[in-house]
């Protein structure tokens, strides 16, 4: 398993499709039938990862966007991140 970290990149997994719904994002794996739902940061995050994959970049972003230590906004991308690639919904390089 690929070691997560800011200097990792984020691609969408094959057979994942997502919408975006008043702020929320839904994404359905259409292979394992798995659905998930991103609360409106949850949303910024996916929407950056799809935007620029390297997650550094991503931290650089929502540090500017939003008020939170770099140290807990690094953990919280990664959590998510590696979230999402538990349910195939995303791939690292």
């Amino acid at each position: 398993m690929v070691k997560l970290s800011l200097d990792r990149t984020v691609r969408v997994s094959e057979g994942v499709v997502f919408r975006e719904l008043e702020g929320e994002t839904v994404i359905l794996n259409l292979e394992s039938g798995t659905y998930f739902g991103l609360d409106p940061i949850g949303t910024r995050i996916w929407q950056l990862c799809q935007e620029h994959g390297l997650l550094r970049t991503v931290h650089q972003f929502m540090q500017a966007e939003y008020d939170v230590t770099a140290e807990a906004l690094e953990a919280d991308v990664i959590e998510l991140v590696d979230e999402l690639r538990a349910k195939g919904l995303v791939t690292l390089s």
